[in-house]
């Protein structure tokens, strides 16, 4: 395929998802069984030129004063590879019968517009209702995490303790021809080439590894478990964090991970098996009763609360502009209904840790404030530093804070709660 040939294809399935709503890796994927001719450097480029319009779609709408496939790729052009309008039309008509049309004249102007008096959502391209939320969480620092937004996360790998050591998890991948790092803050993670799969190679087959943001990791070592806890994690899906959980614990102990979503719980069981881990017991939650047997008993209750997801818009950019405020007050009272859960589960001594992927203070300090006020059997960790048997992970206020901007993790809030003893004789 010519670029301008890939160009066209961007604008189709941008057209495709914006009409739809589907995910668009759903509207790439339906797209190449559709196209069979394109290659895989031509899907690729494809993707990548899709991806990057999303992360930057509210400037780029902005610039062209429309939302089309056209108007957005276009944008682009000038916005992402520089190119002045004359090039770009040089570019459109060298592409033939497959490229876009030439520019009109009316996007010629847009494409000379500066961005100079454009508002600080269109610049840092998020949603507009989300500025002042945004603003109030992460105040001076959210033209930089705004930035951070544009770039392209990092593969990140945990080493799976159960099996293996870092460093030989690192001889592994080199053998399998990758160029590995060590993960700057999590002391259990390896960081392979941003977009290298690594779910097909054999230290992956034999469980040596994991795909898990370094954020990630750090929200589990800062939960501090221990072989021969009794966990239960809350919101569990397919199961990424209670696999994390069991190689802390050494695969001693018991861990519930409780989910309302079976099919999503189902695709845990291969993962467990391939990871070695033998101490996870999925569980539906199908009612308020589903998980009675574990009131009061405890140790850790590691509440992964549904979210906006805006600590992963890097990622996943299209999650941005889905989003609404009728779906983030769900989620709200979703995670305030998980807390008051966690907290029957938990024993007199224990620990909750209320973890989300999430920049937005509602979903994050706020909630856990109400959640204080609320119920006064629990405390936040001292400030100070969550010792793990693989880390030591440094708390502020028994809070973990995670952005791209600052840590070049995905964004994570993870509150480290202890629930007190009854007072004797009281």
């Amino acid at each position: 395929m010519t670029p301008a040939a890939r160009l066209s294809a961007a604008i189709e399935i941008l057209d495709a998802w914006h009409a739809a709503g589907t995910p668009i890796d759903v509207v790439l994927r339906r797209w190449g069984q559709a196209h069979r001719f394109a290659g895989s450097k031509d899907r690729a480029a494809i993707a990548e030129r899709v991806y990057a319009v999303l992360k930057r779609r509210s400037r780029l709408a902005w610039r062209m004063a429309g939302e089309s496939g056209r108007a957005l790729v276009l944008g682009s052009l000038c916005d992402i590879d520089g190119l002045s309008p004359d090039e770009i039309d040089a570019c459109l008509k060298s592409g033939g019968s497959h490229a876009p049309s030439p520019l009109s004249s009316s996007e010629r102007e847009r494409l000379l517009m500066p961005l100079d008096d454009a508002p600080a959502w269109v610049i840092g391209c998020y949603p507009e209702w989300l500025h002042d939320d945004l603003a109030r969480g992460l105040g001076a620092s959210l033209a930089r995490e705004a930035k951070a937004w544009f770039t392209r996360g990092p593969t990140d790998l945990r080493a799976n303790l159960l099996k293996t050591s870092r460093e030989d998890a690192r001889t592994a991948l080199l053998a399998s021809g990758y160029v590995v790092a060590l993960t700057p803050l999590s002391p259990i993670g390896l960081r392979i080439p941003a977009g290298r799969s690594v779910t097909s190679s054999t230290p992956y087959a034999e469980g040596l590894v994991e795909v898990q943001d370094e954020g990630s990791q750090l929200a589990v070592l800062a939960a501090g478990a221990a072989p021969g806890m009794t966990v239960c994690e809350l919101g569990a899906g397919a199961g990424g964090k209670s696999l994390a959980l069991a190689a802390a614990m050494g695969n001693r102990g018991r861990i519930v991970a409780a989910d309302t979503d079976r099919a999503r719980l189902e695709r845990m069981e291969p993962r467990l098996a391939r990871a070695g881990v033998s101490i996870v017991e999925p569980r539906v939650m199908e009612d308020a009763s589903a998980l009675g047997d574990l009131e009061g008993v405890c140790d850790l209750v590691f509440v992964d609360a549904p979210c906006s997801g805006s600590g992963t818009w890097r990622r996943e950019p299209e999650n941005k502009w889905r989003l609404t405020p009728q779906v983030l007050e769900t989620h709200l009272r979703t995670q305030a209904l998980l807390l008051r859960q966690g907290a029957e589960l938990v024993r007199p001594g224990g620990r909750m840790v209320y973890v989300t992927c999430s920049l937005l203070p509602q979903e994050n300090d706020d909630q856990l404030a109400k959640f204080l006020t609320q119920d006064r059997r629990f405390e936040r960790a001292q400030t100070g530093d969550c010792e793990s048997p693989t880390g030591t992970v440094p708390l502020q206020d028994g809070v973990l804070r995670l952005t791209p901007g600052t840590t070049g993790t995905d964004g994570f809030f993870a509150a480290v709660l202890h629930k007190n003893r009854p007072v004797r004789g009281g």
